[in-house]
């Protein structure tokens, strides 16, 4: 079964300033539409093909490195649009409590995702994750992913990928992240992945 293209969770324009309409369509359109025709196109016909993109992601890390690129970047992307949304919503009172004992305050955990991810080298992604029983950052390089890491539940992340914000921030990346964790993070998202308590699952 081939994996489709997420529908955003909000319209294209809904992350202005911090993230533009063009950016999206570049970003959303291009780049995580052929991710998503790549992994497609590797696993046609075989044993790959009716599995799930958690299970093509894991069974490929270390078989394939092409599929496992292109899997897990479709994975990250979506994971990201959700990660984010039109107005900053509220914790939940179990992760808002969470946070307040790993970084003190909702307003210190973004502090801490802002310095991870501003000095993240080259390309990645900067992760919110619950981890041994509490609140981790974790980074991961290229296209690497936690969505098959045993024992971390991926909460939210942030796209370091220089294309996430080139084109509305040229190369300044601290203030990309200063634009979408100071006013855009989806701690509802994070809530619903934290009560969960496994890997948020991509939808088919």
């Amino acid at each position: 079964m081939a994996f489709n293209l997420i529908d955003l969770p909000y319209p294209d324009t809904a992350l202005d300033p911090a993230i533009s309409a063009e950016t999206l369509s570049y970003h959303y359109g291009k780049h995580h539409q052929a991710y998503i025709d790549k992994t497609n196109s590797a696993i046609e016909g075989t044993a790959h093909a009716d599995k799930s993109l958690e299970d093509v992601i894991g069974a490929a890390r270390d078989s394939d490195q092409g599929l496992f690129n292109n899997s897990a970047q479709s994975w990250n992307h979506a994971f990201y649009w959700h990660s984010m949304a039109e107005s900053e919503t509220a914790p939940s009172d179990q992760l808002k409590s969470m946070i307040e004992s790993s970084f003190g305050s909702v307003d210190g955990l973004k502090e801490k995702l802002k310095d991870r991810g501003a000095g993240h080298f080259a390309s990645g992604w900067v992760w919110l994750a619950e981890k041994n029983g509490g609140l981790a950052i974790e980074e991961t390089h290229d296209g690497d992913t936690l969505a098959d890491h045993d024992g971390v539940n991926p909460l939210l992340v942030i796209d370091l990928w220089e294309h996430a914000y080139y084109l509305d921030h040229q190369n300044k990346r601290p203030a990309y992240l200063d634009a979408v964790v100071g006013s855009k993070l989806n701690w509802a998202f994070a809530s619903e992945n934290l009560e969960r308590g496994t890997t948020w699952t991509y939808p088919k």
